[in-house]
């Protein structure tokens, strides 16, 4: 096996140059022209075979291995945040209002290298590799679907199939050096709602002539807390949390309409179809209770992220003899965070690990999401040496 740790050090500075230019110009879902422009460029450079424009802004580079054997497919995605940054870096954002605030740069710069390494070793590969640069994973962004269920309408699994796949997060809820593979569960499927709430408004000094929709999304807010606690097995995880309260403009007007959004989070079908149930009944029931005329919109962001044991095992693996002085974390590392990469794993075996990368000395320990978030980049070498060293071990 090649030494895949050295090959990301020796192309560090790569790395770092790809991940800061990113940093600097950040796109949300589904507008990384820019990004994807120069992946492409790079991917061509490389010699490989690309296809632009998958799930719209997504590319695709195509590495043909020297032998027969499987394809798999390594996803990174390139999408930013409409998060304002504070991090005062060198390489701050200057997208005003949009930053790279949960590591897709360093993702994105993180593949690149990626395929410079096996690219190199190709006549090695029994097999083939799909580079998939993915955008718009953190959600839809005004469109029907998230970045992955649209490459895989596009066909990203087809052509040659896909019978693998693996994915990365760099993580700052643990430090650099700490690596997680799991099998089973490991990010939650999600749901986002709209509740519409129709009363009948009025003057604030006389409520008894109105319909109020307010009070009516106050109680249904109260309500929905007992559908976990209530209704779900206590060692079942799940979440239902409402996340926006809209209604009113005036201190002396009882509004007409109220709206309410939030998400719910679940692993297995079974609980997901008796949350989804229980919350719809709520919400029904208690509008139906006050007056109020409801309309519920729901739609699936994500399936949860289930790795597959096989394929966990063969990261492991490569994880082991990459870092030999590093006991690798394999516990069950659940979150209730979401990851559109669960489509694809709906579809194909595959395995989805954490790289940590905090540095709390150098105070980047930031939550992802946070406007200061940023994270140590030397997690850019454990990062490309591992994915490679994986997909290499798929394919040995």
């Amino acid at each position: 096996m090649p030494d895949f740790l050295k090959e990301a050090q020796d192309l560090f500075s790569y790395t770092q140059a790809m991940r800061r230019d990113f940093h600097v110009h950040p796109e949300l879902g589904f507008k990384e022209f820019r990004t994807s422009g120069i992946v492409a460029k790079e991917l061509e450079t490389l010699g490989l075979e690309v296809t632009k424009g998958v799930g719209k802004t997504g590319v695709v580079g195509y590495l043909e291995g020297a032998k027969p054997g499987p394809t798999i497919l390594l996803r990174f995605d390139m999408d930013a945040l409409p998060i304002h940054e504070e991090t005062g870096a060198e390489y701050s954002s200057t997208n005003p209002g949009v930053m790279h605030a949960c590591g897709h740069d360093g993702h994105t710069a993180i593949g690149l290298t990626v395929a410079k390494i096996l690219n190199k070793h190709k006549n090695e590969l029994k097999g083939n590799i799909k580079f998939c640069f993915q955008p718009s994973e953190e959600g839809p962004n005004g469109e029907e679907v998230g970045g992955n269920l649209m490459m895989i309408r596009d066909g990203v699994l087809e052509n040659p199939k896909v019978e693998k796949t693996l994915s990365l997060h760099l993580w700052n809820s643990q430090p650099l050096g700490w690596i997680h593979v799991g099998s089973g569960p490991m990010m939650a499927g999600a749901e986002a709602f709209t509740i519409k709430l129709t009363g009948k408004g009025g003057h604030g000094a006389s409520p008894d002539s109105t319909i109020d929709p307010i009070v009516c999304a106050a109680q249904i807010v109260s309500a929905l807390q007992s559908v976990v606690a209530r209704n779900v097995n206590p060692l079942k995880p799940a979440v239902v949390s409402v996340t926006s309260i809209q209604s009113g403009s005036a201190f002396n007007v009882i509004p007409q309409t109220a709206n309410l959004l939030g998400t719910i989070r679940t692993f297995d079908d079974e609980t997901r179809a008796l949350v989804l149930k229980r919350f719809e009944e709520v919400v029904r029931g208690v509008s139906a209770a006050l007056s109020c005329e409801v309309e519920i919109i729901l739609q699936q962001a994500t399936a949860p992220v289930i790795n597959n044991p096989a394929v966990a095992a063969s990261v492991t693996e490569a994880a082991s003899q990459l870092f030999p002085q590093t006991e690798i974390a394999s516990h069950a590392y659940l979150t209730m965070g979401a990851e559109d990469m669960g489509w694809m794993q709906a579809q194909v075996d595959g395995c989805y690990f954490y790289v940590g990368s905090a540095n709390h000395a150098k105070n980047l320990n930031y939550g992802h999401h946070h406007p200061k978030f940023d994270f140590d980049e030397q997690a850019l070498i454990n990062g490309a040496a591992l994915m490679s060293s994986a997909a290499a071990n798929l394919l040995k």
